[in-house]
């Protein structure tokens, strides 16, 4: 596999990830870039919206509210049946725009990213959940911990990307 081949399977599951700890942080993480450094590949298909200066506004407001509203009490589990299926599906459009950003086949790219979102939604469900019981540390604490890491992983996805 090839340096470049094996570049976009890493930044396609590294949003998968993303997309799996906060599911619309993802998008918008992919969208901010696209916006202001379009693809070629992207312009003429399906995938375009996301390059779009508005879409991308929206999904750092989506972004914003979900970074919130996952620390209320009311907030469901992530691996209830909405939210995993809302991670899976944004880790998989993510995942296919970095592959179609790359002149890559977009159903690998969504394989790929949806699940690497499926992976990582189970994953850090149970790791936050034992950190807060095993050290007695409130949900919402472990979770804004949760919120820095996404960040940080999406800041140097996008300056990888």
């Amino acid at each position: 596999m090839s340096l470049s081949v094996a570049k976009t399977y890493s930044r396609a599951a590294g949003l998968g990830v993303i997309a799996g700890m906060r599911s619309m942080y993802a998008p918008a993480v992919l969208s901010h870039i696209y916006s202001r450094h379009p693809s070629p590949s992207i312009e003429n298909s399906p995938l375009k919206f996301i390059q779009a200066m508005p879409t991308s506004k929206v999904f750092k407001v989506l972004a914003a509210g979900e970074l919130i509203g996952d620390k209320l009490p009311f907030a469901q589990d992530r691996i209830a049946t909405p939210g995993l299926t809302g991670r899976i599906l944004f880790g998989a459009l993510c995942g296919a725009t970095v592959f179609k950003g790359e002149n890559r086949n977009v159903v690998i790219g969504g394989l790929v990213g949806g699940l690497a979102a499926l992976g990582s939604t189970f994953g850090c469900f149970f790791l936050r959940k034992s950190i807060g019981s095993k050290n007695k540390i409130a949900d919402p604490v472990v979770g804004v911990c949760e919120d820095a890491i996404t960040v940080a992983a999406g800041i140097a996805i996008v300056k990888n990307l």
